[in-house]
């Protein structure tokens, strides 16, 4: 083994990007970036698109799995695969999926440090990888949501800026859209799941995905748990998406968060997806809640 010499930095908080995949249309793929090292854990990895025409504008996509699963290749079974990714390549927009902590590996706020760490890291080597990085957005599903919010939120709190990964980068957005996102995690119900879907549950999963995250908080630190609690004037614009008929993540949660940013000022549309239960199930055209969202962070990065 190398011995160490004495000006060694320490062990890397993070890795350079590599060498992407061309695609015949000239757009660039690169898959599994570590773009933060969480001691202790796996490594914080993303995935990238790009498309060939650089500098882009960018969106961070979260994705969901009520804290408690999920990784950053998978969407909702109701989409087709990689539907909204090759949605905001196609509209010259690069985005990056991102992987971060879940619920059992780490309690809030690790989730939050986690994507914020990811623009940083998005930051720090954009002009490599061909990004504008003064114009960043972030998109989530439903616990993606949360997050994206609270990253969208918090730009004022450098005590919610520590480690994992790159330092000295901004990690601030100029959109965010929330599908169907919990807001306010005390008035989340702690109703069970109904019996024909709790009886496919594992133990974990049927204790409330909000307990579980913010296990051993109390007070500030669980306030700060809910989006809602961090909503100021400066907010970037916001975009919600929910379906009226969601009984995991009820509607009310998006009614919440939009009256707070509209009292404070910040643009906020909140669109009502009638019917619709949670992931848009039960919706015909989920092609058009796609597309209205990939018009509205085009519009905020323009």
């Amino acid at each position: 083994m190398t011995e160490l010499t004495a000006d060694w930095a320490g062990p890397a908080r993070f890795l350079p990007p590599h060498q992407p995949t061309v695609r015949p249309d000239g757009s660039r793929h690169w898959s599994g970036l570590t773009y933060a090292v969480a001691f202790g854990f796996r490594p914080l990895q993303l995935d990238l698109w790009a498309p060939a025409t650089s500098p882009a504008p960018l969106v961070v996509w979260v994705h969901g799995g009520g804290f408690m699963f999920g990784d950053r290749r998978e969407l909702p079974e109701t989409f087709r695969p990689d539907q909204v990714f090759d949605a905001f390549l196609a509209a010259g927009i690069a985005v990056a999926s991102i992987d971060y902590r879940h619920a059992l590996e780490a309690p809030f706020p690790a989730q939050l440090l986690d994507a914020k760490a990811a623009v940083r890291w998005l930051r720090r080597f954009g002009p490599e990888l061909g990004l504008a990085t003064e114009r960043v957005g972030i998109v989530g599903e439903p616990a993606g949501a949360h997050i994206a919010a609270s990253v969208g939120l918090t730009a004022h709190r450098p005590d919610l800026e520590p480690a994992p990964g790159v330092v000295g980068e901004s990690s601030a957005v100029q959109a965010v859209v929330d599908w169907y996102g919990p807001a306010d995690l005390s008035t989340m119900p702690r109703r069970p799941p109904p019996p024909h879907v709790a009886a496919k549950l594992p133990p974990e999963l049927l204790t409330a995905p909000e307990d579980h995250l913010t296990r051993g908080l109390t007070g500030d630190a669980l306030a700060d748990a809910s989006p809602v609690t961090h909503v100021t004037p400066q907010a970037p614009p916001f975009l919600l998406v929910h379906g009226t008929a969601d009984w995991l993540v009820p509607y009310e949660q998006s009614e919440i968060l939009h009256a707070a940013l509209t009292a404070a000022g910040v643009p906020a549309t909140l669109v009502p997806v009638e019917g619709a239960l949670h992931i848009f199930d039960g919706h015909d055209d989920i092609d058009a809640l796609v597309q209205l969202t990939v018009d509205f962070v085009a519009e905020q990065l323009s």
